[in-house]
């Protein structure tokens, strides 16, 4: 529960002292696609959509962001915060089984995000249909200011995480509001109790001051003063937390919390799949798969899927966070308690339940700011809500489901296929498009058109070659007149296998409890020997399907040859 506050402290140690330049910078954020880039990012840092979103939404209603210019980021936190029930996956790659179904569990969170943005935000940007229907809304309804809401994780956390870490929070406003003297002062709280007291003193005063008009006046030879009250603050006692003596720059403080709290989110999650595992077995798995993967009876077995919605909307109410709703649903997911068809609306319930931080947040937003902060609040809402229209009622249009069962049995078949994804969907891919954004529409037109174009024309071949292949030129029937890395990830794997048999291969050498078998193949004709040396080349990273068919091949061949 702690790891969501310490890398939200990072974030506001380290970033927040340049967060006012890039905001009232609107040059940059005014192009919807750095925008969504931004989003991702900074999502991916707090590792939370909830806490995001009400960043944006805080930036709306003190005026440093337009509503225009947040609609975009707002869409890219929805995918910024599936990393890290990603993650969550890859703490199951020992099963092989348990890996295919967790990692599509998580990331048919990334597609259906992927998949809405690709429609929405080109809609948003050329009719501003999601804006106009939350401006509409907003406009309807008579809202008055109120309260902060509570924050239920934070309520929890709070008492350890002050014992680590505070921060001064007039600093953050300060430097996000523009004021430069506040710009060198640390982050890093030490004083948490003052005293206030007042002070007479004399002030010279301007020779015309007229002393028979005020009570404290008077005047010496060529002098004339007035005695004035002045308020003064004296700290009294220090701040109880790791940092408060510590010395240490504000960076070196960020960096110390970031790996600390990674530390404490990998073993967490590693827990998690741990109790899980051991608890969820037998009759008890039995029990709850039977319960939650159950439909109604026909005919109103369609509700099932909307009530799971309503469900998964209702626990990430609760909870405050679809990250920690998410993550703890993966690892149920891989050992096969809820399957990939009822996770799927629960997903789509838990992305409706976190715009709820966001609205309550804008709730609490000035009189004057109020509308424009509900109004952002109300985007994310209505995303989500086209999202799901756009890809659920109709089963036909589910292609989530489809997309992650497809990355399920690829990173089966190539387990390091899971960090490649992760990397580049969320780190290298968001870095790139921001850095080709910058330049400009002529760039992101000139390099994203051709890429689009291309990622068309293969789909439809691949749609082709697997529904209709007669249709097609012969060439273009397979993709085998390509070279080989073009269309398949073997020799990635080669690679990949070889790289790490030369750093591990030393080390188990060298360890006398390893015993190393060699396999024979005296009495093996070429063709099976080179089959056999491929399987002992990767035997961790060929499917059971994939050996039985090969034996069969090799047999066939062997009965041929004979």
């Amino acid at each position: 529960l702690c790891e969501e506050d310490c890398l939200s402290y990072f974030k506001d140690l380290n970033t927040c002292k340049v967060a006012g330049d890039i905001f009232q910078d609107n040059a940059i954020l005014s192009n919807p696609v750095a925008g969504l880039m931004v989003g991702i990012l900074v999502t991916v840092l707090v590792q939370s959509s909830s806490t995001s979103t009400s960043i944006i939404v805080s930036l709306v209603s003190s005026g440093l962001l337009e509503v225009k210019s947040a609609v975009p980021i707002i869409m890219g936190s929805n995918i910024g915060t599936s990393v890290t029930n990603t993650i969550v996956a890859l703490m199951q790659a020992g099963e092989r089984n348990e890996f295919k179904r967790a990692f599509a569990g998580a990331t048919i969170h990334d597609c259906f995000n992927w998949l809405s943005v690709l429609v929405l935000l080109p809609l948003e940007v050329a009719s501003g249909l999601v804006s106009y229907l939350a401006k509409v809304t907003v406009s309807s309804f008579q809202l008055h200011s109120g309260q902060e809401a509570p924050e239920l994780l934070k309520t929890l956390t709070e008492p350890l995480t002050r014992l680590i870490i505070q921060l001064d929070k007039s600093v953050i406003t300060a430097i996000a509001l523009g004021d430069e003297s506040m710009r060198n002062h640390s982050l890093v709280k030490v004083w948490c109790k003052s005293s206030s007291f007042v002070s007479s003193v004399n002030v010279t005063a301007a020779a015309t001051q007229n002393c028979s008009s005020e009570l404290h006046c008077g005047k010496d030879s060529d002098l004339t003063w007035i005695t004035q009250n002045i308020s003064s603050q004296i700290n009294t006692e220090k701040c109880r937390h790791l940092f408060v003596d510590s010395g240490l720059s504000d960076l070196a403080v960020g960096l110390i919390l970031l790996a600390s709290s990674l530390m404490v989110l990998c073993t967490c999650l590693l827990l998690i799949v741990k109790v899980l595992n051991s608890l969820l077995k037998g009759q008890v798995a039995k029990v709850i798969q039977r319960v939650i993967n159950t439909d109604f009876p026909f005919p109103f077995g369609w509700l099932s899927g909307y009530l799971a919605m309503l469900m998964g909307a209702g626990m990430t109410f609760i909870i405050q966070s679809s990250s920690v709703f998410t993550s703890a649903m993966t690892p149920l997911i891989g050992i096969g308690v809820i399957s990939l068809n009822r996770a799927y609306p629960l997903t789509l319930g838990s992305n409706i339940g976190t715009t709820t931080t966001a609205i309550l947040a804008a709730l609490a937003s000035p009189r004057e700011k109020l509308p424009a902060a509900c109004q952002i609040a109300l985007c994310h809402f209505y995303f989500n809500i086209f999202g799901i229209l756009l890809w659920y009622p109709v089963p036909f249009t589910r292609l989530p489901i489809r997309m992650a069962s497809a990355l399920g049995e690829r990173t089966a078949k190539y387990r390091w296929f899971a960090v490649l994804y992760l990397l580049v969907c969320f780190l290298v891919l968001p870095c790139l498009v921001f850095g080709i954004s910058l330049a400009g529409w002529q760039a992101m037109v000139g390099m994203g058109a051709p890429f689009a174009a291309l990622t068309i024309f293969v789909l439809l071949v691949n749609l082709m070659q697997s529904h209709s292949p007669t249709h097609l030129p012969k060439t273009l029937r397979s993709w085998d007149f390509l070279p080989q890395w073009m269309h398949s990830l073997k020799p990635l794997d080669k690679l990949i296998t070889k790289t790490t048999a030369l750093c591990c291969s030393p080390a188990r050498l060298n360890d006398p409890d390893v015993v190393v078998v060699t396999p024979d193949t005296t009495n093996i004709k070429p063709e099976s020997k080179k089959q056999t040396q491929q399987w002992y080349d990767n035997p961790a990273l060929s499917l059971p399907e994939e050996i039985s068919s090969d034996i069969s091949e090799s047999h066939n061949a062997l009965q041929q040859d004979q």
